[in-house]
């Protein structure tokens, strides 16, 4: 009797864990068909050995196509030779000349021969109102092919006297090329969530395809803009260019002077200086010949009258000291009188 009620119990028992076991099993079975999974969208993105990582990622094992790019590009950049590298040359350049029109005017006409262009320019053509003779300037961004920049130079040190000029060359190769890997990873992404999409029926799994697939075509824009403004640049040098109007050439220092030249140097100088102010002093004297005149007319103008009524004033009051005397006479002959 007592083993007849074990094993009832022991059916029962079975009984129940096998009816949770299938609820759970029908529960899950429900939940799974209810909307497709990162799991099926994987296993029909990249086959049926998808991983964790590459499920949460949306990718082939990097984030947002951000994988191993460093090392892969390193690899690159090494086997390049040196002509595929990326060199952006920049080079500031200060020059000075006494012919400002003839340089100007030529210098467009080379930078043209040259394949360039003026980026940018702002000149100063000095002011017919100031008292002292203004120089012209004009600063100038240059944009030249970067397989004519030595040449295009060396004409403009022709052209002028060159006083400061320094070079600066960065290498971009690295980013170029990690860049460049990083987009080709994305359009191959691009291929892939294409031909799952044409295949995709699921409404739920055509927005997970979609969405990423914006989110792709986004980083793909960015790239090439990234990868055109690096090509431009290493392709066009820039050239910042400086030119001042000068009386007198920057002369080119080759040995230190000594003292005695030092101080006939510094002679010259100051008569030169001395000169210089009494020539522009004789010519603003001329050019100012009729505002002069108009001031003499009305300084004369003005001391005439000042000279008539400080005469005036000089007679009123004489008169009138004249008069008060006069009445102290008669009032003391008055009293006399009166005595």
């Amino acid at each position: 009797m007592k083993n007849r009620l074990v094993r009832v119990l022991t059916l029962g028992l079975c009984v129940v864990m096998l009816a949770g076991c299938g609820a759970a099993k029908s529960d899950s079975a429900n939940y799974m068909n209810a909307a497709p999974s990162m799991k099926e969208v994987g296993d029909m993105y990249y086959g049926e050995a998808a991983d964790e990582s590459v499920l949460m990622t949306g990718t082939n094992g990097y984030e947002g196509s951000d994988y191993n790019s460093s090392s892969n590009s390193q690899v690159k950049v090494t086997e390049n030779s040196a002509t595929d590298r990326k060199l952006i040359k920049n080079v500031n350049l200060e020059v000075e000349t006494k012919e400002y029109e003839a340089l100007m005017g030529n210098l467009e006409a080379q930078i043209n021969s040259f394949g360039g262009y003026i980026e940018n320019m702002d000149s100063y053509n000095g002011s017919n109102y100031s008292g002292r003779k203004n120089t012209r300037y004009a600063n100038l961004t240059i944009r030249i092919p970067q397989n004519n920049l030595y040449e295009f130079l060396t004409t403009v040190s022709e052209a002028c006297n060159v006083i400061r000029r320094s070079d600066n060359v960065n290498d971009v190769t690295l980013s170029y090329v990690d860049t460049k890997s990083r987009k080709d990873a994305l359009l191959v992404e691009q291929e892939r969530l294409l031909s799952i999409l044409e295949k995709a029926e699921d409404l739920d799994t055509i927005l997970v395809l979609e969405d990423r697939l914006t989110s792709v075509r986004y980083q793909l824009d960015s790239l090439e803009s990234q990868l055109r403004s690096i090509d431009n640049k290493v392709t066009y040098s820039t050239v910042y260019l400086n030119v001042s109007e000068v009386q007198e050439l920057t002369p080119v220092v080759i040995e230190e002077p000594t003292t005695w030249e030092r101080i006939q140097e510094g002679f010259a100088e100051s008569l030169d200086d001395v000169i210089g102010f009494f020539r522009e002093l004789g010519v603003w004297f001329l050019i100012n010949i009729p505002k002069i005149i108009v001031w003499a007319v009305i300084f004369v103008i003005g001391f005439v009258i000042f000279k008539i009524t400080g005469k005036k004033r000089k007679a009123k009051k004489a008169s009138a000291i004249q008069k008060v005397a006069e009445s102290v006479t008669v009032s003391d002959d008055n009293k006399g009188i009166k005595e």
